[in-house]
């Protein structure tokens, strides 16, 4: 049966490659993103900035309206703007986690309300494997995306008892436009890759797929590392 699947940051990367995944399976997508732009096949493209909470609700309910209730939510957008913490500029911290982590709250407040009535649901929030590592000039992405993880287990206890399952996907190294902006670094984070490549956006959407399916509907609360290894020994 089609499910009712709402994607953020749906127009790049591994956002993309997620929209992708569940079209490919006949799935209804709902793509969100700043830019209004997603994959075609796409059930409804609407173009909203995450950090704006209202408009986070507008899109919701249109697609709920639409659609019916949310069945999959995959948290995805982000954002990164570099520095070394020591000069760092608060509109940097700010940037950050405004996009990142409020973001992926107000948007996870807006679409699991419908699941809970529902009684089932999924959402997948992405992360990152910075967090555990530790990556030289990420002090506001890494904090972020540490902070889905406190964010997903704390949703992961309110919903359990209605079927609602909460979990968060950490990707390592990924060939998307994100990471080649990280120049000559993506180079001596491949050489500490275990698996000797760097990952393709499908290698994360396959997971989510898995997540998003009833042969994970016994797993809540918990971290999906895919990193070819990257985070072994942390």
């Amino acid at each position: 049966m089609s499910r009712h699947v709402i994607v953020t940051g749906a127009s790049r990367g591994i956002g993309a490659a997620i929209a992708q995944q569940f079209i490919d399976e006949g799935d209804r997508v709902v793509a969100l993103s700043r830019s209004g732009v997603a994959p075609e096949g796409c059930a409804m493209t609407i173009a909203v900035d995450v950090v704006d909470s209202n408009a986070v609700n507008a899109a919701v309910k249109t697609s709920i309206g639409e659609f019916g209730p949310v069945e999959v939510a995959v948290i995805n957008a982000g954002v990164t703007n570099d520095g070394l913490a020591m000069r760092m500029s608060d509109e940097q911290w700010r940037d950050v986690l405004s996009t990142d982590l409020d973001g992926a709250f107000y948007c996870a407040r807006a679409m699991m309300a419908s699941m809970v009535r529902a009684r089932k649901g999924s959402i997948i929030f992405i992360g990152s494997v910075s967090p555990f590592i530790g990556v030289p000039g990420q002090a506001n992405y890494a904090a972020a995306k540490a902070g889905l993880v406190g964010l997903a287990r704390s949703l992961a206890k309110e919903v359990a008892t209605r079927s609602v399952t909460v979990n968060v996907v950490a990707p390592g190294l990924i060939e998307t436009d994100m990471t080649n902006d990280l120049g000559g670094a993506k180079d001596q984070m491949m050489s500490l890759i275990p698996m000797g490549r760097i990952g393709q956006p499908s290698d994360i959407a396959g997971v989510v797929g898995f997540l998003a399916s009833n042969h994970a509907r016994y797993i809540t609360g918990a971290v999906l590392c895919a990193d070819g290894g990257l985070s072994l020994g942390h």
